[in-house]
């Protein structure tokens, strides 16, 4: 029997829209038998900003108990989901500056050949969902990493109309992560940790 997938789903989130979404990609992946490590990257923004949005401020207190990820994280994965909230079309600047902090292990090379993947969320409807996505996505590039996207492989995606990755529409916080982003992320976790688990069962041939 092979070492399951280990899988890091590492995210940002202001007032628990991707968190939700991460949750989601989670379960789906520990279900599909993936060994799954769940983490927030470090919040950036001033507490008064923080503060001055009574949904931020409960969430940034619902959420102090999960790990805050690390580089080691990434090092210890086969497949890394990242994820957040779109900015202007692109991605937010504190999933920015973890992603920076891993400059030490590209140069070793510890960041080629794995899987990578990535979802977003955006208040408005084409509001920057998939140039968030591909924008992610270049870094993967220059990893080496190998970047595994859903497409349009299962009904569900069909559903939600992004290939890229899962992507939600919260409306400002008042449409809720609800079955039909569940399912596109059912779809994504269950393809990465697929993929990721056939190229580590074919690793050294």
């Amino acid at each position: 029997m092979t070492d399951p997938v280990k899988l890091a789903v590492v995210y940002y989130s202001s007032t628990g829209t991707n968190s939700e979404v991460a949750k989601a990609l989670t379960e789906a992946a520990e279900k599909a038998g993936a060994e799954v490590r769940l983490r927030r990257v470090a919040e950036l923004a001033p507490q008064a900003a923080i503060d001055s949005n009574p949904a931020w401020a409960a969430h940034h207190a619902a959420s102090a108990d999960i790990a805050v990820a690390a580089p080691e994280d990434v090092e210890w994965a086969d497949a890394v989901i990242f994820g957040g909230p779109t900015r202007f079309g692109n991605i937010p600047s504190q999933l920015k500056q973890f992603i920076d902090t891993l400059g030490g292990l590209w140069a070793q090379g510890k960041l080629a050949d794995k899987v990578y993947s990535g979802f977003a969320s955006s208040a408005t409807l084409h509001g920057g969902q998939e140039s968030t996505l591909l924008a992610l996505y270049n870094s993967f590039h220059h990893f080496g990493g190998i970047v595994v996207a859903p497409g349009y492989t299962d009904p569900a995606k069909f559903a939600d109309g992004n290939p890229y990755g899962t992507s939600h529409v919260d409306a400002q916080g008042s449409i809720p992560v609800g079955d039909e982003t569940r399912e596109a992320a059912r779809v994504q976790a269950e393809r990465v940790v697929r993929i990721a688990g056939r190229l580590k069962a074919t690793a050294g041939e």
